[in-house]
């Protein structure tokens, strides 16, 4: 193990990377990107000179961030949810979700007959072509189902450059949902959902003490160990779902919602988990698979592209609010964990739980999807 393979090291670096992401957002230039956004960037540069590893190629500190600390992340986050912002926002954020599954399909048409994978791919090709919309649709859990279906693991140089792309081209597209919402906002104005007024409340230095502090983190430890638990007697049921329906329960008692510091635990939480996202954005990791990786990029690059203007430009149509668009969107090509930081970094604690309810709804439908588009092609 070299050192800077170190898991102490890279944990480190992490948190480095936060503390000058933060500190960027000091100034006018900086605060416009957003804390959020800088993390990846940064973490994506640093990964790619070889300072850290890709989250890529494996690390403890990595896999702990994706198993707990992701989602004690999203636990604190959801504390901050009023239920009553659901009856606002969860209609509009699931029509735009549904519009962006089916502006994936439209991008996975329109990207099949423009660039012609199959020319390189060959017989496999639709069932990639399935795999991106499935993965695009819900997550990588209808991505791996697909690939599974048709035996493309088994050819290790075309899975490995497919999920190298899905990356490569994922990521920026976490980047434009925080950015677009805030310039398109200001250009093109456009009425915030009625429970937007709830993100007003979030104070972005929070006084913290060492009792609210121990509370919470009591809280979202708790609360994942008694999910894992019901998942391990009720397996059917997704340990993500058991995690928020806790979160929700609590997040409606007065004495939780007193405590203060939620909004900044939750928050470095998910920039941890953005900052190893950005790790992912492995330019390297694509020059073992020649043309391949070529022919893929323009294929998905154009794809999220189509989805993209699809579901911006009919939501533009219809005036919908920004920051509904960019969360959905996020919720099909990122899926629900994406989705919930898209939607903390946009300080809409109100798209938390509708974020959270599409992309669980996008997991369920994304393999339906991908093997009709694969049987289709």
């Amino acid at each position: 193990m070299t050192f800077t393979e170190n898991p102490i090291f890279i944990a480190g670096i992490l948190c480095l990377v936060v503390f000058f992401a933060q500190a960027l957002t000091r100034f006018t230039w900086g605060r416009t990107v957003g804390a959020a956004i800088w993390v990846i960037l940064i973490c994506a540069f640093i990964s790619n000179i070889g300072l850290i590893p890709s989250a890529m190629d494996g690390s403890p500190v990595y896999d702990g961030v994706f198993g707990y600390l992701a989602p004690l992340g999203i636990f604190i986050a959801l504390l901050e949810v009023d239920l009553k912002s659901l009856k606002k926002a969860g209609l509009p954020l699931l029509l735009m979700f549904l519009l962006g599954a089916a502006a994936t399909v439209i991008g996975v048409l329109v990207a099949w007959f423009v660039v012609n994978p199959a020319a390189e791919i060959g017989d496999l090709a639709s069932a990639v072509a399935g795999m991106y919309t499935g993965t695009y649709i819900g997550g990588s859990i209808n991505f791996n189902a697909i690939a599974l279906h048709y035996d493309v693991n088994q050819n290790g140089n075309l899975f490995a450059a497919t999920t190298v792309v899905d990356n490569l081209i994922g990521t920026p597209w976490i980047v434009a949902t925080l950015i677009l919402p805030k310039y398109l906002q200001k250009y093109f104005p456009r009425k915030k959902l009625s429970s937007a007024q709830s993100g007003e409340k979030i104070i972005s230095d929070e006084k913290i003490s060492i009792a609210p502090l121990a509370m919470i983190l009591a809280l979202g430890l708790l609360g994942m160990a008694v999910s894992k638990a019901v998942v391990s007697y009720v397996p059917q049921v997704p340990e993500i779902i058991v995690l928020t329906t806790i979160a929700l329960i609590l997040a409606q008692i007065p004495a939780v919602k007193r405590l203060t510091g939620k909004h900044t635990l939750g928050f470095f939480f998910i920039l941890i988990f953005l900052a190893v996202i950005g790790t992912l954005c492995d330019v390297g990791a694509l020059s073992g698979v020649g043309d391949l990786a070529g022919t893929l990029i323009l294929f998905v690059g154009l794809l999220v592209l189509i989805h993209g203007a699809v579901i911006f430009g009919v939501g533009a149509l219809f005036k919908m609010d920004w920051d509904v668009i960019a969360v959905a969107s996020q919720a099909n090509i990122g899926g629900n964990t994406t989705a919930i930081a898209a939607a903390e970094s946009l300080n809409r604690p109100d798209l938390l739980i509708p974020g959270m309810l599409v992309g669980s709804l996008g997991n369920a439908l994304g393999t339906y999807v991908g093997f009709a588009v694969a049987g289709f092609l």
